[in-house]
């Protein structure tokens, strides 16, 4: 049987001890692992084109050796106790100058407060079952062949609908590319700048650490534009001498600033003034709590502003779908990228998510997560002011993260590593700034709330009051 690798010399006999064997030898290179489950004697036997009795044998010592484990219903499967060999042998440790040493060990982490992690806990299992059970029933056959590079029809023709309903988004399905998440959709644009001739990209300052090495990895120079309370400082865009800008308008990562209506006119007459590209990143727009949400700026200029989303933060980043929408002349480009390089998204996925959205189970599930997040963020911030007053907590109207700047005198990375040896993992903001700007910015800490319920969150904030008292020497 080609995939089980068992070759039989004829002429040395013995063909049960060789099938023995060469199980024997798959399960210990690691090539046949534990809870495999084997073709039957008789499939098994025709495969080998050897009678059947003599699989029986080579399964029966085998049972007996206990690499394989056969019960009733379940067929024979390689035992769990089986092991590849270097599984087996003790790892060597160096001997410690006196006495044995201690293992090093991370710290156990109890509250998980790093940034941009929904509660994947929270996935609408049952909903989604029923919509990929919906879609597929009424799925045609020919659908299951090489999909639209560009995406599923039906999808970006519901994306384009809700997308104008929520978002004020300038959208059709024309002008819709189904992507797997936002970073494939930006790398893929990033293509696109560089080729056109660009050799500069703006980005915010601060922003991701993630996409640093995406954006120096596209062959583009990176120059970085300060944030402010308003966002964006368009004027020192401006003197970048960049064509092309990542923006995050709605919510700024990782500050939360939404950027002002002032600036927003700014950046769009920018872009018109030197033929520039937006490239609007709409990670998080679906959570808002206190305030309406804010329009995107591709609704402002659709030409000149490429929206990217997903539902990485909406329900799971398992999932990898996400969407670009563009003019149609981006729009075709980024289809033809798909065709030379993936040939498109997974269908099935695409058709579950339609009937998803079809079906209103994603406005469902949205107005479930907004209260629950809102319920989250409020415990937090307050359990920040009580145990940790001395900080300003920054971008609490939307998303599922905290900008919490940290109290004067407080040591940024020393706050990070007290928290982690308490339990709590949280990020430090200073690896967000450019250099010359992370010296002055204030020490602070980037908080997500979205995957631990309230009480945990008190008892997070509590121990992050007790290290920022030891980081500012208290």
């Amino acid at each position: 049987m080609t995939d089980l690798h068992l070759s039989l010399d004829r002429s040395a006999g013995r063909l049960a001890a060789q099938i023995a064997a060469g199980f024997r030898a798959g399960v210990r290179s690691g090539r046949l692992t534990a809870g495999t489950r084997l073709p039957s004697s008789r499939d098994l036997a025709r495969d080998l084109d050897v009678s059947r009795g003599v699989v029986v044998t080579a399964y029966e010592q085998l049972t007996a050796e206990g690499f394989l484990i056969a019960r009733r219903g379940d067929g024979t499967r390689i035992a769990p106790l089986a092991r590849p060999d270097d599984e087996a042998a003790p790892v060597p440790r160096a001997p410690a100058a006196s006495g044995p040493a201690e293992p090093e060990r991370e710290p156990e982490v109890r509250y998980d407060l790093w940034p941009s992690k929904p509660d994947l806990s929270a996935f609408p299992r049952e909903r989604w079952i029923s919509a990929a059970r919906a879609a597929l029933r009424a799925l045609p056959h020919d659908a299951l062949a090489y999909p639209d590079p560009a995406g599923v029809q039906d999808l970006r023709a519901e994306l384009a609908s809700y997308l104008g309903r929520v978002r004020a988004a300038h959208a059709d399905p024309g002008r819709v590319v189904i992507m797997n998440g936002v970073a494939h959709g930006l790398s893929a644009l990033l293509r696109l700048v560089r080729d056109r001739g660009d050799a500069v990209l703006a980005v915010e300052d601060p922003t991701s650490e993630r996409q640093l090495p995406m954006l120096a990895a596209a062959g583009l120079r990176v120059a970085r534009v300060p944030v402010d309370g308003e966002g964006l400082d368009v004027a020192a865009l401006a003197r970048t001498g960049a064509r092309a800008v990542l923006v995050t308008p709605a919510h700024q990562y990782p500050t939360g600033v939404v950027l002002s209506a002032a600036r927003r006119a700014e950046l769009i007459a920018w872009a018109r003034g030197v033929d520039g590209l937006i490239l609007e990143d709409d990670y998080d727009a679906e959570f808002r709590y206190d305030r309406d949400p804010v329009g995107c700026l591709q609704g402002v200029d659709p030409d000149r502003v490429v929206l990217l989303g997903s539902v990485s933060k909406s329900l799971a980043p398992a999932l990898r779908l996400g969407w670009a929408v563009a003019a149609p002349s981006i729009a075709e480009r980024l289809r033809e990228h798909r065709v030379n390089t993936d040939l498109g998204a997974p269908v099935l996925e695409q058709y579950a998510l339609t009937e998803f959205l079809r079906g209103g189970g994603y406005d469902r599930h949205l107005r479930t997560m907004r209260r629950r997040y809102r319920a989250r963020r409020d415990a937090l911030t307050e359990a920040l002011a009580d145990h940790m007053p001395g900080a300003m907590v920054r971008g609490v109207s939307a998303g599922i993260h905290l900008y919490v700047e940290l109290p004067a005198g407080c040591d940024e990375d020393d706050v990070v590593a007290r928290a982690a040896e308490a339990g709590v993992s949280v990020a430090g903001a200073r690896g967000m700034w450019s250099p010359g700007r992370a010296a002055t910015a204030p020490p602070a800490l980037v908080l997500g709330y979205a995957r631990l319920p309230e009480p945990h969150l008190v008892k997070a904030a509590q121990l992050l009051g007790q290290a920022v008292t030891h980081g500012a020497g208290g």
